[in-house]
């Protein structure tokens, strides 16, 4: 399984965008226990919760989605990802 997956941490008010081919029950776990260093972006809060998750049939399917929601830069596109799923799937067949 891959995983195009988006975080919220009501803490910070603010989004995470990753990728994963592990559990997402893992991944978000592993984020809010800092296991990946505190010096990355996740580790300023420890109530990560997921916001949206995008499984794909490839890694590199995921990874293109996750480039362009972050070159996006606004917290209004996620919302409106997961508020309109057309959207969603307009981004899914953009980035195959």
């Amino acid at each position: 399984m891959n995983f195009c997956y988006i975080l919220f941490s009501p803490s910070l008010g603010k989004f995470y965008t990753g990728i994963t081919q592990e559990s997402l029950e893992s991944r978000i776990e592993k984020h809010n226990i800092h296991s990946y260093g505190n010096h990355r972006f996740t580790a300023k809060a420890s109530d990560w919760e997921l916001f949206l998750s995008i499984e794909t049939t490839s890694y590199s399917h995921a990874r293109r989605i996750e480039l362009y929601i972050k070159k996006m830069k606004s917290a209004v596109f996620i919302k409106k990802l997961r508020e309109e799923p057309q959207t969603l799937q307009e981004l899914i067949e953009k980035t195959r």
